[in-house]
């Protein structure tokens, strides 16, 4: 007589709640924070050597962090893979290397303060999220001990 054998159906428990995961990537550029509408003398006030008029650089770090509820077939608020691509297609690839001030557009007329950068790669990164996965933050590290967080136009 034949042995049955049972086969045991797979059950995929999904687990619900908001998570919060973030990528980081890396760049390099050069700026020169310089306000055009004020004397050479109240930028060098404000901005000290980094109103240098031959710029310079930084190796900048930028993480982005969004937020969902992971997938029931797949467990992922947002493949990292797929975040990594569009912070390089949104930020990185257009930015790494370039002079801020001069060379991106979406920068143009803008002074890039750490401050007014992570705003504006907010704008340049939040249309290209899937609508599961909501932008929560974006931080901007200059330096090691330096940097800025954004978490949106409706934040107070």
């Amino acid at each position: 007589m034949p042995v049955k054998t049972f086969r045991r159906q797979a059950v995929v428990r999904p687990l619900r709640g908001t998570v919060f995961i973030t990528r980081q990537v890396h760049f390099n550029s050069a700026h020169r924070l310089h306000n055009p509408a004020k004397s050479q003398a109240w930028n060098v006030k404000q901005y000290g050597l980094c109103t240098n008029p031959h710029w310079h650089g930084h190796n900048y770090v930028l993480e982005v962090t969004v937020r969902g509820e992971p997938d029931a077939e797949t467990g992922y608020v947002l493949d990292l893979a797929a975040l990594k691509k569009i912070l390089h297609r949104a930020v990185v690839d257009r930015c790494d290397h370039k002079n801020l001030n001069t060379d991106v557009p979406f920068l143009r007329g803008v002074i890039p303060t750490t401050e007014n950068l992570v705003i504006a790669f907010w704008h340049e990164i939040a249309p290209h999220l899937p609508p599961a996965a909501r932008l929560h933050r974006v931080r901007l590290y200059e330096t090691p001990r330096n940097f800025a967080d954004y978490f949106g136009p409706d934040t107070p």
